[in-house]
């Protein structure tokens, strides 16, 4: 892809957008522009609480993007929109996203954006 800054498998960060590939029933993907982060929350995940879940949701606040690898990952990032539904993604390098996320959205330093509910508690997904 020209112009990416980051690329795995499902997760891509472009000059404009983070897009998210198998967000979507049954292979869509959802573009998110950087301007439409309001903040992003690093967790770490276990069994009960995102790492066992391949797709989708147990916890309507939460939409977790496909990846069938995210049993063997331990940190997920969760992207508040704005919306009811936060997307919480699993890329392959967390640090890499988190960091192209938090310069092109503007959110500055870890912890500085808010996040909710507990800095790096992963929510049940």
């Amino acid at each position: 892809m020209t112009g990416t800054t980051y690329h795995d498998r499902w997760i891509a960060c472009t000059p404009d957008a983070v897009r998210i590939r198998g967000y979507y029933f049954p292979w869509g993907t959802k573009t998110i522009p950087y301007t439409a982060i309001r903040s992003l929350r690093r967790v770490e995940m276990g069994v009960l609480t995102g790492q066992g879940r391949i797709w989708g949701t147990a916890n309507p606040r939460y939409w977790a993007s496909l990846d069938p690898g995210r049993m063997g990952k331990s940190t997920a990032l969760v992207l508040d929109l704005g919306g009811y539904v936060r997307p919480f993604i699993t890329p392959d390098d967390p640090d890499a996203v988190e960091a192209v996320i938090r310069e092109r959205a503007h959110l500055g330093a870890e912890g500085r954006d808010g996040g909710g509910e507990g800095k790096n508690r992963a929510p049940v997904v």
